[in-house]
């Protein structure tokens, strides 16, 4: 049989013809969930998906193809064990071949992953590879997990000798009595500190920030060129905000381009992958005649009851008594995330004393502006409505890698991994009974 390049389905012979059809396998992108190739230890961390990529493992987790040789002793070992529940003796030469596959299928998704995830990795492993099941434990995979736990530790020490910024990063201190938080993605951001874009070192994004200041000052701004600046200084951004932690005030003044709407928005999708605005209110909206609903069965909170009192039946109010009933809701300090002003108040003496949160300006019933304060200071204003300025409020939490403060921390918890879905798989028990009880009214 003679093979040749088809150009044109009408070349065909018009007696039997064998048509073979080879499709080019496309180039897998940075968010690919494919494991990393273990054969070799990537030369730079930016090759490698962990250093920018932090998400939540799949569950089930997708246990990866191990080596060939591993694959048929696996099998051979499978059958046995289906035959009469004789387990494997693993060689130590192969469980380690093992555990580094697995490590490096984990740092996929994320560095850092919990004691649950790791626990699921384990269980996964067992099941799908029955053979390697512990004789002498409940669940059969608990050496896998402690075996496991020790492996990516080793693996994160290889990648932070190799260059990885987020492990880089969290590199322990020399001094014995010095504790140090550890810097690592909190609120699943996707691409929480990459390494710099190829060709390009610190000194050359550190011009092209001083080039954004200049850009921002001019009358007319060329969106499209400060756009395309943000994204290429995003790691050096990246970095000063995670590493340094610096005030809100000194990141004002190091890139002011972050305090305006439009990069607000573009700048948590390049955290996320998602839309900012959209997300939120596509969220807040799905859940709202259920949320109102639940309101009503505590109408005794004081505050909840003066708020459903102002209910009608426009999506918009409906939003707005959603947001400024949570807190009441949760039994949080509503007064910590909003507070309602005169028009002649002065915006910036009311902020003072408030750390996160957002300002509603009023001129008696009218609504005026909405303004976001972050450290006691207003840092966004002139914004349309409470939901905007939720949504970016939310969008600065991301951007300059804030905490949630402690007396929200159920308002953010839901506001993120409720209304927005982003780590909604880790939430709280007390927010996973909410969304649950939310779920079950919407069947």
């Amino acid at each position: 049989m003679e093979l040749c390049n088809l150009s044109n389905m009408t070349d065909l012979p018009k007696d039997k013809a064998t048509l073979k059809v080879l499709t080019k396998a496309t180039e897998p992108d940075h968010t690919d969930s494919s494991t990393l190739d273990s054969e070799s230890m990537p030369s730079s961390c930016e090759d490698s998906p962990s250093t920018s990529q932090t998400r939540q493992l799949p569950h089930p987790f997708p246990i990866p193809t191990f080596a060939y040789d591993v694959e048929l002793r696996l099998r051979s070992a499978n059958e046995v064990f289906a035959k009469n529940g004789d387990v494997f003796e693993t060689p130590k030469e192969m469980k380690s071949d093992l555990l580094d596959k697995l490590a490096e299928a984990i740092f996929v998704y994320t560095p850092y992953p919990t004691r649950d995830e790791i626990d699921a990795v384990a269980q996964a492993l067992v099941e799908k590879h029955p053979c390697l099941k512990d004789p002498g434990s409940v669940f059969g995979w608990y050496s896998w997990k402690f075996s496991l736990k020790f492996k990516i530790q080793n693996f994160r020490q290889k990648l932070r000798q190799a260059g990885c910024p987020e492990l880089s990063l969290n590199k322990r201190s020399s001094s014995p009595t010095k504790s140090k938080k550890l810097k690592k993605a909190k609120k699943s951001e996707v691409n929480f500190l990459p390494g710099h874009p190829e060709g390009k070192n610190e000194n050359d994004l550190e011009n092209e920030r001083a080039l954004l200041i200049s850009e921002v000052k001019k009358r007319n701004i060329d969106w499209t060129l400060v756009d395309k600046m943000m994204d290429s200084t995003y790691s050096l951004r990246r970095k000063e905000i995670v590493k340094d932690e610096p005030l809100v005030a000194h990141v004002q003044e190091r890139w002011p381009a972050l305090f305006f709407v439009r990069q607000i928005e573009l700048e948590f999708t390049r955290l996320t992958s998602m839309k900012l605005r959209e997300s939120f209110l596509a969220g807040l909206d799905q859940y709202l005649d259920c949320f109102l609903e639940l309101f009503k069965t505590k109408s005794g909170i004081p505050g909840l009851s003066s708020l459903l009192r102002q209910l009608d039946n426009s999506t918009h109010r409906k939003r707005i008594i959603l947001l400024l009933g949570l807190p009441h809701f949760l039994k949080e300090d509503s007064s910590a995330f909003t507070k309602t002003i005169e028009v002649t108040d002065d915006e910036q003496s009311i902020a003072k004393g408030m750390k996160v949160g957002v300002l509603v300006v009023m001129d008696g019933q009218d609504f005026i502006d909405a303004a976001v304060v972050l450290e006691e200071a207003v840092v966004l204003s002139q914004l349309r409505d409470l939901p905007t300025a939720v949504a970016m409020l939310m969008g600065l939490l991301y951007s300059l890698n804030i905490d949630y403060p402690r007396e929200l921390k159920y308002t953010f918890e839901v506001m993120q991994k409720v209304f927005m879905n982003i780590g909604g798989g880790q939430c709280s028990s007390f927010v996973l009974g909410l969304r649950n009880r939310l779920l079950r009214r919407q069947m």
